[in-house]
């Protein structure tokens, strides 16, 4: 599994992101250990509460646990590796919640501790997490016999696919998948050895090299969007000032949303338009059937919970009927019956638990097999679309081109009359 973590405060915040069920197709709580609360928000308002007796604002460790994308793990592969996350980082014991988010045809988990040893009110230090999750994540990808990804092949280097919150969100607001712009923006710096170089690679993927508001390198889209090289190349910012110098001389954000707004011409946004228009439309007809079929998994979900509280009910008041009360209750004190009825029962109980267990899990799977061939649909038709966008740029950084020649050619000519050839040809691309 990829391991994710990071020390945060913001309990509120983060018990509504994880209960999210606009962005997931299911949500459960998995475990909730040491809290009074019997609720992720009153879990985590507990933890704040006690917090408050420290100076610790970041009084919370969230990991996330994301298992390969052609994998599936169980609820006890995530509870297994909870427990090994939590013994290596110091917090065994520590009050803790886990979380299973199902999207896209996948399952991973979130897990949150309480950093606040409630004994010594204080914070518990955790130096080196990131070095010791990589470690675990090495460890469970080779325990699992799942292949290794390139970065933990290498010990180091940080997945091109491992987005922030922020990220995330920024490509959410333009319809885009995220993975395609940062696959995009790394390819360009990975083939480029200057900023001339980068400057022209971007430019046919439709990406913009600029001066950021911080003087620092920027990337604009056609949108108009903003996204930081770095962050999106995946490297330092003082590795960008090596390879490409100072930025004194790009134009700023503004600057370049000025060139693009002269160089795109109305028939061109017309065209974008119109491809965004039919390709937002393709999407819809797949994500329609599907939504059904995940408002469908989740009654059945909620059916086999409440048949299982059901089941459970019973079979408690089953168990609890076997002391007997009064006189006789007491002797079965006495000669030691009722302690081999509580390990009976006990006994049980972790048996039920665990056939119910079984039953949510053999559902679970079931609905997957269900929902693959959607997925597989949905995948094939975002690549696609993507491949149009890809070549749509391509185009429009031609257009651009012959527009700036154009542009350049009658300057030339507005300072030296020239003799004007013929024009041969025409363009690829009438925009």
């Amino acid at each position: 599994m990829i391991l994710k973590g990071s020390q945060r405060g913001g309990g509120n915040q983060l018990a509504a992101h994880l209960l999210n069920e606009k962005d997931n197709e299911h949500v459960r709580v998995l475990d909730l250990r040491g809290f009074a609360s019997d609720d992720l928000h009153g879990a985590f308002q507990e933890a704040h509460a006690i917090s408050r007796a420290t100076k610790c604002r970041q009084f919370l460790f969230s990991l996330s646990l994301n298992p390969p994308k052609s994998e599936t793990a169980s609820e006890q592969d995530f509870e297994r590796a909870a427990d090994e996350a939590e013994k290596r980082l110091g917090l065994s014991g520590q009050p803790r919640a886990i979380v299973l988010h199902e999207k896209e045809g996948r399952r991973h988990a979130h897990v949150v501790w309480s950093r606040i040893d409630a004994n010594e009110l204080k914070a518990i230090n955790l130096p080196f997490f990131k070095t010791k999750l990589t470690d675990l994540s090495r460890d469970l990808f080779l325990t699992h016999d799942w292949t290794l990804p390139d970065g933990l092949r290498t010990n180091g280097g940080r997945s091109p696919l491992n987005f922030s919150l922020e990220e995330w969100q920024q490509a959410k607001r333009l319809g885009r998948d995220p993975r395609e712009i940062k696959d995009a923006i790394r390819d360009c710096w990975n083939r480029s050895d200057n900023a001339k170089s980068l400057s022209h690679a971007l430019d046919e993927r439709g990406y913009f090299l600029a001066r950021g508001d911080r003087r620092g390198f920027v990337v604009v889209d056609t949108d108009g969007e903003v996204y930081s090289l770095a962050r999106y190349a995946g490297i330092k910012t003082k590795d960008v000032a090596h390879k490409l110098g100072s930025p004194d001389s790009l134009p700023t954000v503004e600057e370049t949303k000025q060139t693009l707004r002269r160089l795109t011409t109305d028939q061109a946004k017309s065209f974008i338009g119109s491809m965004r228009l039919r390709q937002h439309g393709e999407m819809a007809a797949i994500k329609m059937p599907l939504a059904r079929l995940v408002k469908a998994q989740r009654d059945e979900r909620a059916a086999l919970k409440a048949d299982h509280a059901a089941r459970w009910e019973g079979e408690m008041r089953a168990r609890a009927a076997r002391f007997r009360k009064g006189l006789a209750g007491l002797w079965d004190t006495v000669t030691g019956r009722k302690a081999k009825l509580r390990q009976q029962n006990e006994s049980e109980a972790k048996l039920c638990l665990a056939r119910d267990r079984e039953e949510r899990e053999t559902l679970v799977q079931t609905q997957f097999a269900r929902r693959r061939p959607y997925q597989v649909d949905l995948d094939r038709t975002r690549k696609r679309h993507a491949d149009e966008r890809r070549l749509l740029a391509r185009e429009l950084a031609a257009h651009r081109a012959r527009l700036r020649a154009a542009e350049q050619q009658h300057s030339g000519h507005s300072e030296r009359p020239r003799e004007r050839k013929p024009r041969r040809g025409t363009p690829s691309l009438d925009l």
